[in-house]
């Protein structure tokens, strides 16, 4: 991955908050916790996913630029939403969270070096995993499920 393409995807992850804000914006109120598609998260439970995972994401990018060779854990999302009741929790503090997690490793990632970029672990799930990955992987990651939030949204007006 070259720099130009590095920082389409930093700017892209700056954006994450934002367009998940922007795809709750004028989700009702009384329907976050709804689940109109079968299978599938209600936009409170994906707003509390987001939170644990940016926070997640936050140590992991971390652990990979200040340890040699980390191992990177994965867990099991749908665990976490079910013991953690996501659909029961207040969203503001997970707003919170999911923003100052973001916001912080935005400024790690706009001050890496190149030999910074280089830098691996070892993920549980998926093997060698390098800080470059790690952006691949959470540059989209809020984007994907703020497009998730609007199918539920149109879901709950058909």
């Amino acid at each position: 991955m070259n720099a130009i393409e590095r920082n389409t995807l930093i700017n892209k992850y700056g954006d994450g908050f934002s367009e998940v804000e922007s795809a709750l914006a004028d989700f009702p109120s009384n329907k976050l916790t709804a689940k109109p598609l079968a299978g599938k998260w209600s936009a409170a439970e994906i707003v509390q996913h987001l939170a644990d995972s940016e926070m997640t994401s936050a140590i992991r990018l971390r652990k990979l630029l200040t340890e040699d060779f980390p191992v990177i854990h994965g867990y099991d999302q749908d665990n976490y939403a079910e013991r953690l009741r996501y659909n029961e929790r207040d969203l503001a503090p997970a707003l919170d969270a999911f923003r100052a997690a973001r916001a912080t490793s935005l400024q790690i990632l706009q001050n890496l070096s190149e030999e910074d970029w280089q830098r691996e672990g070892w993920h549980t799930e998926n093997g060698r995993y390098s800080v470059e990955k790690w952006l691949e992987i959470y540059a989209a990651h809020a984007h994907g499920h703020a497009e998730q939030i609007r199918r539920l949204r149109e879901a709950l007006h058909s």
